[in-house]
């Protein structure tokens, strides 16, 4: 499963609410051990490494780490995918949402995220009222 976006997927992104903010739901499995720089570190290790780097860049462009938590069960629905972690990162739009991810730092702290990553559901979400 590919832990990168597209070009149709950066796309389709763009093509949602402009101005407003954008959380986005980070769904992720880990692979059991790490490679490249970080072997010998177990995949989470690894991402975490990537994590308390990236809020510095997240914070740096006025955006917040909301929540994170393990995936415990899944209580509806039919699937076999399965996560180990789930984030909320919420950015002021869906553009600095990408400027954020084209920031140098991130580039140099990837390969924390690649070593550790098995795949990723990344989701964005816009608030919405229920009633």
């Amino acid at each position: 499963m590919p832990i990168y976006p597209t070009p149709e997927q950066i796309q389709e992104l763009l093509e949602g609410p402009a101005d407003t903010p954008v959380v986005m739901l980070n769904l992720l499995r880990f692979k059991r051990s790490a490679d490249g720089a970080d072997h010998g570190l177990s995949g989470e290790e690894a991402y975490r490494l990537y994590a308390e780097q990236m809020r510095k860049v997240v914070e740096s462009y006025g955006g917040r780490f909301v929540w994170s938590g393990r995936a415990d069960s899944l209580v509806i629905g039919d699937t076999d995918e399965r996560f180990d972690m789930i984030g909320l990162v919420e950015y002021p739009s869906r553009a600095v949402f990408l400027k954020a991810t084209q920031d140098p730092r991130v580039a140099e702290i990837g390969t924390h995220r690649a070593a550790g990553l098995e795949s990723q559901w990344l989701i964005a979400s816009t608030e919405a009222s229920l009633g």
